[in-house]
């Protein structure tokens, strides 16, 4: 046990959570072999084994189950010293790694970079773009500081500051231009293309619909806002998607934009961290930067 390691812990954590050697390794930017030396080693010093191994997966043993919840509080808490040293020094400089859902990234991360520069010249900024659950257990393992989320997440140890509000358009093919814009109860009959399960905007533009996904109607699923644009352009359907996203995705797709009457479709977007976060203040600071920067008006 003398010969345990933060690395050995931090590769063990990469395997439990990928459930591969391979994709583990390659997270952690080392060769699979090197990797698989590592966790070798561990088990080694631990007298007990972690992983199940067969040809077609890699699965944690009842130890390594019990064995991952312990290292991934010993790795959190590392991090978390790493965040005091950051914030006794006062201001926001070093790295800050900062998830965004894919349904933001695109559209406004040039935006937020910007801002970020200008306000913090020392700030190193590292982007972790995927989907709202895994940003969620990302920041509550440490191992992000903040994420651009659709709020609200309603984590308990999880603190929300609002940026913007932005509304939801329909993109419908380009000769359905001039048709009124339907209501949301006459999207359900007609060919609504959507985000595939995972994306928090796929239910926001259900919900604004009332539709039941688990029902017979016909769902066209794509992960990406670029391919639903494309597929309205080619007369396959139409969908919704946030405003942010108009500029970007309808200059190269024959489409016409529409916007609702009231009640209008809206999402909120904010910045989350954990509340225990020693760099807690310093976040809040840089919340109320973007939201002033951000804001439409």
């Amino acid at each position: 046990m003398n010969n345990l390691t933060l690395k050995q812990l931090r590769y063990f954590s990469a395997v439990a959570k990928h459930a591969h050697f391979g994709r583990a390794a390659e997270a952690c930017a080392v060769s699979q072999p090197a990797l698989s030396v590592q966790i070798r080693e561990l088990e080694q010093s631990l007298g007990m084994a972690l992983f199940e191994r067969s040809t077609r997966q890699v699965r944690l043993t009842g130890f390594g189950e019990e064995f991952a919840r312990r290292a991934r509080d010993i790795l959190r808490s590392v991090d978390e010293l790493g965040d005091l040293a950051r914030a006794s020094r006062g201001g926001m400089a070093g790295q800050l790694r900062l998830g965004v859902i894919p349904t933001v990234a695109p559209y406004l991360l040039p935006r937020v970079l910007g801002v970020l520069d200008e306000a913090y010249p020392g700030l190193e900024l590292k982007i972790r773009e995927t989907l709202t659950q895994t940003l969620i257990a990302e920041l509550s393992e440490g191992r992000l500081d903040a994420a651009i989320v659709a709020l609200p997440l309603a984590e308990a140890e999880l603190d929300e500051f609002a940026l913007f509000d932005e509304e939801f358009v329909l993109i419908r093919p380009s000769d359905e231009g001039d048709m009124p814009v339907p209501a949301p109860d006459q999207l359900r009959e007609m060919k609504l293309l959507l985000l595939e399960e995972g994306h928090c905007f796929r239910d926001q533009a259900l919900a604004f619909c009332s539709y039941n996904p688990s029902s017979s109607r016909e769902l066209l699923d794509a992960s990406s806002l670029s391919t639903l644009v494309q597929l309205v352009g080619s007369g396959v359907g139409v969908t919704l998607i946030p405003e942010m996203a108009v500029p970007v995705e309808t200059q190269s797709a024959q489409v016409a934009v529409a916007r609702f009457g009231r009640p209008q479709p809206t999402r909120s977007i904010g910045l989350a961290w954990r509340k225990s976060s020693s760099l807690a203040g310093q976040l809040e600071q840089l919340a109320h930067i973007l939201r002033d920067a951000l804001s439409p008006n």
